[in-house]
């Protein structure tokens, strides 16, 4: 009997020596390729000066009592209007394309960003499960900011995340918005008639997490940002810059509080509980653009073409060569349909 039960053990023992060994080969020998030059660029971040990335006015809101971070970046001649920027899930303000916001403002249009709740210089929660918050709270906390810098009606831009975000300010604040441009987004995740969020990538995201989230320095935080890009690129064929990710990066955690783990969590929990926005999107009376792109291997591309058969006077384009990410080689293009969606309002 004993010897049985012995032989029991190691078989167990050698079972899950196995699966250890193949759950480490996997973490740490396996994940998407990154960019070639990758760590010399990073090297030549590291020991460089990095750049101001925070250019316009920057203060602070209460809003629940919470602190919430915002920037103000007004044109130099004409302002043609505000537009409200909303990140996606887990990004701080920080996450926009620079050549993006400068797009924007060489137009001729003030842009704002903001922190959401637990990123960024924004408070984060401790005890958040004790009162976790909605979409609407991250929406409220950008109708704040209007309010403080006495901006009555602003244009949303949205992406992931933040599209969903976009339009839970439209719902909510109507008489505050403009016009709403959804990138790359979903009026209801869990909309059971259309493919959902692919699980693969998450597994994928959470996998490089592990990776390089062992010894946390700031060459590991750089090329942990690095890969999720390369995830979320799918199959899209667009290179991925690694000198502007390395110094946003960078910039995050030496200037600013870093990282937070938690955050990604508290943003999905948010997303759905509040459930979807079929029914009130349907009652929007502004003009509306629809952007996503065509290689998406993370948010199906159906979700946004859904959403142009739900919500009235909205105009789609669908990007090829684009997956879930902001291709550099793609702002000009994605500014100027915004612009001309602005401008048709």
């Amino acid at each position: 009997m004993k010897r049985r039960l012995l032989k029991l053990l190691k078989i167990i023992g050698f079972t899950l020596l196995v699966l250890l060994v193949g759950l480490i080969i996997l973490i740490f020998f396996t994940g998407p390729k990154l960019p070639d030059n990758t760590d010399a660029i990073i090297e030549n971040a590291l020991s460089s000066d990095i750049p101001e990335l925070v250019k316009g006015k920057s203060g602070y809101v209460i809003s629940d009592n919470h602190k919430i971070w915002y920037e103000s970046i007004t044109p130099n001649d004409t302002n043609k209007g505000a537009i409200l920027l909303f990140m996606g899930i887990s990004n701080d303000a920080l996450g926009w394309p620079q050549k993006f916001l400068d797009r924007l403002v060489e137009n001729g249009y003030q842009v704002i960003r903001y922190d959401y709740r637990g990123t960024g210089l924004s408070d984060w929660f401790e005890n958040w499960e004790n009162k976790p918050y909605s979409l609407s709270d991250l929406a409220k906390d950008a109708k704040i900011i209007l309010d403080t810098l006495q901006i009555k009606k602003a244009n949303l831009v949205g992406v992931s995340l933040g599209g969903m975000v976009a339009q839970q300010f439209a719902i909510d604040h109507t008489d505050r918005t403009m016009t709403l441009t959804s990138i790359m987004s979903s009026g209801n995740i869990i909309d059971k008639e259309i493919p959902e969020i692919s699980k693969s990538i998450v597994f994928d995201l959470v996998r490089i997490g592990i990776k390089y989230s062992i010894i946390p320095n700031e060459r590991n935080t750089i090329k942990l940002h690095l890969a999720a890009r390369v995830i979320l690129r799918g199959d899209a064929d667009y290179d991925i810059d690694v000198k502007s990710i390395s110094e946003q990066v960078l910039y995050n955690l030496r200037k600013r509080r870093g990282y937070n783990l938690n955050a990604s969590g508290q943003h999905h929990e948010a997303t759905y509980r509040s459930g979807s926005r079929y029914d009130k999107l349907k009652e929007l009376k502004l003009p509306v653009l629809i952007i996503h792109g065509i290689n998406d291997p993370f948010i199906p591309i159906d979700h946004s073409k859904k959403l142009a058969t739900i919500i009235p006077d909205s105009k789609t384009k669908w990007f090829k060569n684009m997956g879930h990410d902001f291709p550099e080689n793609l702002i000009d293009s994605i500014s100027n349909e915004i612009i001309l969606n602005i401008e048709r309002e």
